[in-house]
């Protein structure tokens, strides 16, 4: 049975920064929750980061750009996290590499998950093309990243990839 790394707050779990989730109630994902294939991750507190903490963005530029230096994820308060945003990362690529997960659904817009669009750095509500610091490592590792909004492509490769067992 395939796993699937989900994002906690997508599971309704109070880990976002401002403490609430961000359920995303669909058929797929409570199949996939009742068939034990769900491994749940938040990159940013499962790397210590507190609920609540401040809002977090990524600065001059995307998640590829925070692991080259090029970059960096800060809070609003002007305080550079984004050793804690790598830290998450790894700690979600060690999670699959566990389960040999080769799918991820993560929040979209998250400078940690965002998977097709960030927030621009400027803390103006701006989206951006890009992906976030974990959805980047995941992929450069050969995991296919989905949104919340794409669950029914997330499990049309879930299937393709039992089916090539």
């Amino acid at each position: 049975m395939e796993k699937v790394l989900v994002s906690a707050c997508l599971l309704g779990k109070p880990v976002r920064y401002d403490g609430q989730g961000l359920t995303a109630a669909d058929d797929i994902l409570a199949a996939w929750q009742s068939a034990g294939q769900v491994v749940s991750v938040c990159p940013e507190v499962d790397a210590g980061m507190s609920i609540p903490r401040a809002p977090a963005e990524i600065v001059c530029g995307e998640g590829v750009d925070v692991w080259s230096g090029a970059a960096a994820v800060m809070e609003k308060t002007g305080t550079d996290v984004s050793d804690y945003f790598k830290k998450g990362a790894r700690i979600a690529l060690a999670l699959c590499q566990k389960h040999n997960i080769k799918v991820a659904v993560l929040t979209e817009k998250s400078p940690s998950c965002g998977s097709k669009h960030i927030y621009d750095g400027s803390f103006s509500n701006r989206k951006i093309s890009g992906a976030g610091v974990t959805a980047t490592l995941l992929t450069q590792h050969g995991i296919h990243v989905f949104s919340q909004h794409e669950l029914t492509q997330a499990n049309m490769m879930l299937q393709q990839l039992a089916c090539a067992r």
